[in-house]
């Protein structure tokens, strides 16, 4: 009989138990694996390799990947310290990821989500399209080098379930008469387009010139191929209109927001307007701001939901009463509840309860403490870890692949790395101090009960005997160091354990 050791591999392959069940029930053994674990598993068989990696198998796998809540805080300064770009992502348990994503630079800003893609505008001539579970990414050619005010909330990315086609889009601002090449103003008359796989941009009309302010300020969403943002409309009661982009046929149309004026909750403060994605529905949410404090909200925060695109049917999906000290926008709704921001620099989620559209802010919970970030200044989007490929763009002349980790090597950076070194260095210490001081009680221990024979006193012996344990250091199981870098909450988290760690191993010593 043959050994298993000498088969060969392609024999072993073939006698596999789980590669004689069906191609099906296979296929659905495999949706319940992250995919990390998928990722793994292409290495184990030519079989199993060909499956995962199939146009089919990844596209289904995409429809039953769970969905998580990515909060992404740009790069900023606070009181002169640089603090790089990071990303928190929260699953359908609510529970918060602990490191940091892998292919969001230091400098990155994340301008759009898209089937488990992230499309990210970096400070250089390049926008950078990556996949956010298996960390293969790709550099295009922004349409624009240099331009002057350009933004990367005039960015959007998006899926044409139709034409299968990943796009990018560019709000292009209007040239300013007498300036050699165009400068970003207040508006906009063209939309840029490129599709992945392309070799260019292309400049798409829109049907007048319109507001770059309402995108900045309001934002924009694609679903279902059609990208959708808000456009000023001064007749109309809400003095806004949406304007939609379709993906597929590249053309415009535009949608009336409800015939129902939104309620004056307080006099003399401005109107927020907010266009969001919630449960794959094109959301509208509006509310008041504070006369003397406009970064506050007061009143009710209203969101309509796009019932019929055709009709242009809306439905008032919620109507929130708001504490005067949340900060202006509705993050994220994320299952049955709401993502909101403070002004105490905490991050809250809610339940969302409630008859008909009246609803109530219920069982608050605390998600992070969002500083040194400053308030306002969080994007949100709803996410998937997917198994999209984007080798197969990569033939295209503006394609091309720079170091991962260019961003990190950068000047700027290096006192941020330094303090992450010196974490590091300390729990070094401080593990090996404990294993030291363990080992040296541990043989002071063995010398006292070797003495303990000899103490003729039965009194003396036993109360030696008693508070042997008192004087052996009882220090926390020591724990494997995470090979990745920890995103910045966790980083917080992990600076406090080791202090905490630092204090207790003190105390012991002083013992």
């Amino acid at each position: 009989m043959v050994s298993e050791e000498i088969k060969p591999k392609k024999q072993r392959d073939e006698e596999c138990i789980i590669n004689c069940l069906p191609g099906e029930l296979i296929e659905r053994i495999f949706f319940k694996l992250p995919v990390s674990t998928l990722l793994r598993c292409t290495g184990v068989c030519e079989q199993w390799h060909k499956i995962i990696r199939g146009p089919q198998f990844v596209t289904s796998h995409l429809q039953h990947a769970p969905h998580y809540a990515l909060l992404f805080f740009p790069q900023e300064s606070v009181s002169g310290e640089p603090h790089p770009a990071d990303a928190i992502l929260i699953d359908e348990a609510w529970s918060l990821s602990t490191y940091a994503v892998p292919v969001i630079g230091p400098d990155d800003f994340l301008c759009g989500s898209c089937n488990g893609l992230l499309c990210l505008y970096t400070k250089s001539s390049t926008l950078k399209i990556a996949n956010l579970a298996t960390g293969e990414f790709l550099h295009l050619e922004k349409p624009v080098k240099n331009l002057r005010g350009d933004h990367f909330l005039f960015y959007n990315f998006g899926f044409h379930p139709l034409t299968k086609e990943y796009k990018i889009t560019h709000f292009l601002g209007d040239s300013i008469e007498g300036r050699p090449r165009p400068h970003n103003n207040n508006r906009f008359s063209v939309v840029q387009v490129y599709t992945l796989g392309d070799e260019k941009w292309r400049d798409i009309k829109t049907p007048e010139a319109l507001s770059l302010n309402c995108v900045k300020n309001s934002g924009a969403v694609t679903i279902d191929g059609t990208l959708y943002w808000l456009i000023e409309d001064v007749v109309a009661s809400w003095q806004h209109a949406v304007m939609t982009f379709d993906l597929c046929g590249e053309s415009f149309a535009q949608i009336q927001l409800p015939a129902t004026k939104p309620d004056d909750f307080a006099a003399g403060g401005s109107r927020r307007y907010w266009i969001r994605e919630m449960d794959g529905k094109v959301c509208v949410a509006t509310a008041q701001t504070c006369p003397s404090l406009p970064r506050w909200l007061v009143g009710k925060l209203q969101i309509w939901e796009l019932e019929n695109k055709t009709e242009q049917r809306w439905i008032q999906k919620y109507n929130i009463q708001y504490s005067p000290d949340y900060i202006p926008g509705p993050n994220l709704v994320h299952g049955d509840k709401i993502i909101l921001q403070r002004c105490d620099g905490n991050l809250y989620s809610y339940e969302l309860l409630g008859e008909n559209f009246n609803t109530e802010l219920c069982k608050m919970a605390k998600l992070l403490d969002f500083s040194p970030h400053k308030p306002d200044n969080m994007q949100s989007y709803i996410c998937v870890k997917s198994l999209v490929r984007l080798d197969v763009y990569k033939k295209t002349a503006i394609v091309r692949r720079p170091k991962q980790r260019e961003g990190w090597e950068l000047k700027k950076w290096e006192a941020w790395e330094h303090e992450l070194s010196e974490n590091e260095r300390m729990w070094s210490d401080t593990h090996r101090d404990e294993h030291k001081e363990t080992a040296r009680a541990q043989r002071y221990r063995m010398m006292i009960n070797n003495l303990l024979p000899h103490i003729l006193d039965d009194t003396i012996r036993q109360e030696i005997s008693m508070n042997i344990n008192q004087i052996s250091p009882n220090f926390p199981d020591q724990q494997p160091r995470p090979i990745r870098r920890l995103n910045w909450v966790a980083q917080k988290q992990d600076l406090q354990n080791l202090n905490a760690r630092m204090k207790k191993y003190n105390t012991i010593m002083k013992v």
